[in-house]
């Protein structure tokens, strides 16, 4: 089996930087921030800085690449002022993944604040038409990253994520990403092969395979149904080797992108460990 295997890699020295050095650990996925994920404001991207990324991912073995959109966003946040600095942030994102060209802009759906799931699940669902719309001739796709459902977040069910794209008017700008410690801390267990089954099975119904065009791999230091959104290496956490084991020999998922956001130092060097270890998961 021929995954692309890969882990968010630091844009420290430019975005350029990044490609570089997914290359040198081997990557032939990744996932990066388009700006410091701290901050509202960015500068925006050099001709030289595009050029380069562009360049050498043309000259690279990466054959997917998304950007994961800043933690301050949050799209149904229920302060005025905290609502249009994410709404004018996330359309920022999408302009810089539409100059850098790459497709897909992952981000958590957000959190109600107290205004309730339901209500959320609309607002959000309306800043992402007023985003598509200002943005309507560009291929980035929207993609929804399931949660673990903490705090107030929205996005922890299956149908949560449906039930966005449901009142999104243009269909094909949305996609779905499941993490793995996301999913298994909102209460949906893939440790054995008939959990496994049946949480892909759900999945599929409620949202369908066609759709996700994204995992992230990540062990949970938590445990199944916790809500708490706690990320650990692959094989080290409470979902174990067996439920990587079972995404990793699934023939149906083969083709979905498969990107690390596991802890690590400077040099990545835990990304390539974990990445030996799936692989060696493959049968």
């Amino acid at each position: 089996m021929n995954h692309l295997l890969g882990a968010h890699t630091s844009t420290t020295g430019g975005v350029g930087a990044a490609v570089d050095l997914a290359s040198k650990l081997g990557f032939t996925a990744m996932q990066i921030f388009s700006k410091n994920n701290t901050r509202w404001h960015q500068r925006p991207f050099s001709e030289k800085e595009i050029y380069d990324f562009k360049t050498k991912l043309k000259n690279s073995n990466i054959k997917f690449v998304c950007v994961h959109d800043s933690y301050l966003i949050n799209l149904c946040a229920n302060n005025l002022e905290f609502k249009m600095k994410s709404d004018n942030a996330f359309l920022d994102e999408i302009e810089r993944c539409h100059q850098l060209g790459i497709e897909y802009l992952n981000f958590h759906p957000g959190a109600h604040c107290g205004a309730g799931e339901q209500e959320g699940i609309k607002i959000i669902a309306e800043a992402l038409n007023i985003a598509h719309e200002k943005t309507k001739d560009y291929k980035v796709s929207s993609m929804l990253e399931a949660t673990a459902g903490q705090g107030s977040a929205v996005g922890y069910r299956f149908e949560h994520l449906q039930e966005i794209i449901d009142l999104v008017e243009v269909k094909e700008r949305m996609s779905v990403c499941i993490d793995t410690a996301h999913i298994f801390a909102a209460g949906y267990d893939i440790r054995t092969p008939e959990v496994y089954e049946k949480t892909m099975k759900e999945f599929d119904e409620i949202v369908g395979f066609e759709k996700l065009k994204c995992f992230h791999m990540n062990d949970s230091k938590k445990s199944l149904g916790s809500r708490v959104d706690r990320h650990d290496h692959i094989g080290k956490g409470l979902i174990g080797k067996e439920g990587f084991s079972n995404i990793m020999n699934d023939k149906r998922l083969e083709h979905i992108p498969k990107i690390l956001e596991t802890p690590k130092g400077k040099e990545h060097l835990e990304d390539v460990e974990n990445i030996k270890v799936l692989k060696s998961l493959i049968r």
